[in-house]
Order: structure tokens, then C-alpha cells, then sequence
């Protein structure tokens, strides 16, 4: 949440901050200041006082302790992702992790230690030459810490399970300024919460990583017509429900980019799509393939092998930083009918062309780990949902937001009754409960414990049970 602290900061304090620090201090005016403000969502537009760019974890003490300390705002930018800006404040600091860039891949173990400046585009290239991956998200411009730390749905959910399930510890920084390893072992709690509890416990400075023998996968998206999104919803949620493990494929509402590779009868023309990723054999996924293909009448087919790295990045160019964005999310145990034919009646409504809808499947690997052995609570569910009104002209954004909530609005009913974190907007109190359900009493003891005056509350926050 949002909160606004104008710092009445001495002179003296800001330089002896910034004598503390490896790294740049940035101020309003200062160069590189503006650039620094500014996250992936356009809709963001907050003015720190001060953007410490840490480069090691010295720096990040420094930071955290400078904050406590002076009664400031703190939010902590990784990726800058965050869809309602979490990762950026008004008037307070803003510790930017985006100089924290080191990777290290230890092939033997298949592990890599990860610090939190990372995006997920800098693992890839660190682990494929090993032929080796950790499960992530689907746009390779997303930030490490912000995906894992809400839970991490992506294109090997079913097959590995979440990014947290891969997660093997954590190092921090706390509230008070102490550094934490926290694994199965080690702060054990800590671990617990920080496997989907947000950013509300401390500043992950490097992340330790399960990877997996992922180089070459048989994926993409395959396109059908509008009018066929009934049949081809139903279609795709009785199979992905009992689809083996290594085929994963999300369903989305959207508008056929105009350019290559898509042919130009289609540009600008919305229609359904499924964007798979099958990591068995070239062998397997094109016999597995062969139902999805003989379904309707596909109009737009380009899956096939391609480099996992390539996969990750299919959306990167369609949606850079700087667009409008307004998430909505929920978690569905099922889908049923009712709830395709309200699917069918919003998803046709597209209000821009950026604007989409996805349903990720999150059975399969995800399933196999207990609902309370992470704070990652909706473990029983089956479909991951995102509508998201997206746009680079701002003057559509009460369009599409009006969209994005009566689509919400119309699905919610038929829901599990919260939404994935990553996903959402600053929803308040109520909502952040609903999205933890059984995970939230222990996750606000934990915070109890670590963070007792609430300084990491730029998040979806969980307050210190009192």
C-alpha cells in the first residue's frame, strides 16, 4: 500500500548515506534520476526523495538501516514489474537492486545462485548453455525476486512445479539490518513465508535455485477463431486436466499482432490462442500434438521446437516498459460452463489490443506439494486467471480498466475466492487475506518476528500480528 512520508532530511544524513554506499545515491534533478523512477507500468508515476542503486550487500544494509532509521517509505525495486508500483514510492527511498546482476551456475549440482537485480532473461543465458533452466514466468523482462517471491507460475508448472518449489534458500536482509541465509535448515520460517509471501519480510539479495535439463522444448502459440472459443475452452481445460506433465499451454483472449510472424489476414483480428510447451521429445509432443491440431480449425499454428530461451521471450518485444497496465486475478478450482460462456462474452470485448486474458493451468508438479508446506495456499487449485487492460495511450485507461473490473466482477463468483499476488492491484487489506486464506495468521506472526514495524510494507502487505 501506498503510504506517504516527506522526509524532512538533513544534509549531513543524505552524505553520509551516500558515503556509505558503494553505489549511486540518486536525487530529484540528479542525472539518471528520471530514468531510475520509472518502472514497467506507465500508469506508475511516484517521486522518491532519494534511489539508492545498490551494487553489493553492504549496500543494501545501508539502505534498509538509513530508512528504519529515518522514518522513511522504503520500497525495494528488483525487475520494477510490479503492477501497482510496489517497487517504487513517493518521497521515501527506493533501495534498486538492478546493479545486482551475478549469476552463478554450478552445472555438477544444478544450481545457480541468482542475486536480486536479476530479470529472468539473465538467468536464461547464464543456465541454457548447460543446458539447464529453472522454472520461471513468461516474459523474459520480469524480475527474479518479484516472480519467486509471490510464488512464480510460468510455462513449467506442471512439469516442475512453481518457481518456489525449485527455490532451495534465500539470502537477506532484515528490517533491523542483519543478513539471514533462510533455507529448510536455516530461519526455516522465514524460508516458509518467503516461498509466496511477497516482499514483506525482508530484501532477498540472492536467490539459490533447483535447475532442471531444459534446453530445446516443442512450444509456442497455436491461434484460433473467435467464434470457436466456447468449444476450444472446453476442449482445453478437459485436457490440460489429465494432460501429461511435460505438456503445459495457457489460454489467452487476444489481438494478432500486426507483423511477422503472423500472417497479415489475421493482424489486428482477435482470436484465441494457447501458448504450449511440451518438454518431452520432439518425437512425443508432435504425437501428443496431433488431437490439439485436429481441433476446430486452427488458423494460426507456429509451435514446434524452439529454444527455451526463445520461449520466454515471445512477448517481450509486444509488451516493452512504459505501456498502461491494470491486472485483475483470481485462483479457479474448475471452470465451469457458466464461467466459459462469461470467458466468451468479455473476452470478445478486448478494449485495446495489448489488452488480454490468460488462464494458466497450475495442476499437475504444482499439486504434489502440500498446501501448507509453502505460504503459496491456493495448492488445490487448478487455473490461474489474469485479465489485464493494457495500453500505451493513457487516454484509454478508464476503458480498459472498466473492462478489466466487470470482466472480475462477472468470473469472481465462480472462483476459489483470492488471486495470484503477482497479478493484482493495489486491492487493499481484504483481498491480500483472500489470496493467502489459511497461510495468512502464520504469515503475520512471521512478519511479527522479522519486521515488526511494518517497514517493508510497499507489497502486498501482511501486517505484523500485533
Amino acid at each position: 500500500m501506498q503510504q506517504s512520508t516527506k522526509p524532512a532530511l538533513a544534509e549531513t544524513s543524505i552524505s553520509d548515506f551516500a558515503a556509505r554506499l558503494r553505489g549511486e545515491l540518486l536525487r530529484p534533478g540528479q542525472d539518471g534520476y528520471e530514468a531510475a523512477r520509472h518502472i514497467y507500468n506507465g500508469m506508475i508515476d511516484r517521486h522518491p526523495a532519494l534511489i539508492a542503486r545498490c551494487v553489493d550487500v553492504a549496500d543494501v544494509m545501508a539502505a534498509v538501516n538509513f530508512a528504519r532509521e529515518q522514518a522513511l517509505t522504503l520500497a525495494v525495486r528488483g525487475g520494477g514489474h510490479s503492477g501497482p508500483g510496489m517497487s517504487m514510492c513517493d518521497d521515501g527511498l527506493v533501495i534498486d537492486l538492478s546493479n545486482m546482476k551475478g549469476i552463478h551456475v554450478d552445472p555438477a549440482a544444478r544450481t545457480a545462485r541468482v542475486e536480486g537485480g536479476c530479470v529472468w532473461g539473465d538467468v536464461d543465458h547464464a543456465t541454457h548453455p548447460f543446458g539447464l533452466a529453472v522454472p520461471s514466468g513468461f516474459i523474459s523482462t520480469t524480475g527474479v525476486g518479484g516472480l519467486t517471491l509471490g510464488g512464480g507460475i510460468g510455462y513449467l508448472s506442471r512439469t516442475f512445479g512453481l518457481t518456489i518449489d525449485n527455490l532451495l534458500g534465500v539470502d537477506m536482509v532484515l528490517a533491523d539490518g542483519s543478513f539471514v541465509t533462510a533455507n529448510a535448515e536455516q530461519h526455516a520460517d522465514l524460508f516458509w513465508a518467503v516461498r509466496g509471501g511477497g516482499g514483506n519480510f525482508g530484501v532477498v539479495t540472492s536467490f539459490l535455485y533447483q535447475l532442471h535439463p531444459i534446453s530445446t522444448v516443442y512450444g509456442g502459440p497455436i491461434f484460433w477463431p473467435l467464434e470457436q472459443a466456447e468449444e476450444l475452452l472446453k476442449f482445453w481445460r478437459d485436457y490440460i486436466l489429465t494432460a501429461p506433465e511435460a505438456i503445459n499451454g495457457w489460454f489467452g483472449f487476444v489481438t494478432v499482432p500486426a507483423g511477422p510472424p503472423f500472417p497479415e489476414q489475421y493482424h489486428g483480428k482477435k482470436m484465441c490462442v494457447i501458448v504450449w510447451c511440451d518438454t518431452g521429445s520432439q518425437a512425443e509432443a508432435e504425437e501428443r500434438f496431433k488431437p490439439i491440431r485436429a481441433f476446430g480449425t486452427p488458423a494460426i499454428d507456429v509451435a514446434g521446437p524452439i529454444p527455451w530461451p526463445v520461449l520466454q521471450t515471445l512477448f517481450d518485444a509486444i509488451y516493452p516498459a512504459g505501456l498502461q497496465w491494470y491486472w485483475k486475478a483470481d485462483f479457479f478450482t474448475d471452470l465451469s460452463d457458466k464461467a466459459i460462456d462469461l470467458h466468451v462474452k468479455y473476452g470478445a470485448q478486448l478494449p485495446t489490443p495489448h489488452s488480454t486474458m490468460h488462464i494458466y493451468p497450475i495442476n499437475g508438479a504444482v499439486h504434489r506439494v502440500g498446501k501448507d508446506a509453502t505460504a503459496f495456499n491456493y495448492r488445490d487449485a487448478n487455473f490461474a486467471e489474469v485479465i489485464v487492460g493494457v495500453d500505451p495511450d493513457p487516454a484509454n485507461n478508464e476503458r480498459m480498466i472498466q473492462w478489466a473490473k466487470d470482466y472480475w466482477l462477472a468470473l469472481h463468483p465462480h472462483s476459489a475466492g483470492g488471486g495470484y499476488v503477482n497479478m493484482m492491484m493495489d486491492e487493499g487489506a481484504d483481498q491480500v487475506q483472500a489470496s493467502y486464506r489459511d497461510s495468512y495468521p502464520r504469515l503475520a506472526q512471521i512478519k511479527a518476528t522479522y519486521d515488526p514495524g511494518n517497514l517493508f510494507h510497499m507489497n502486498q502487505n501482511v501486517p505484523p500480528t500485533p
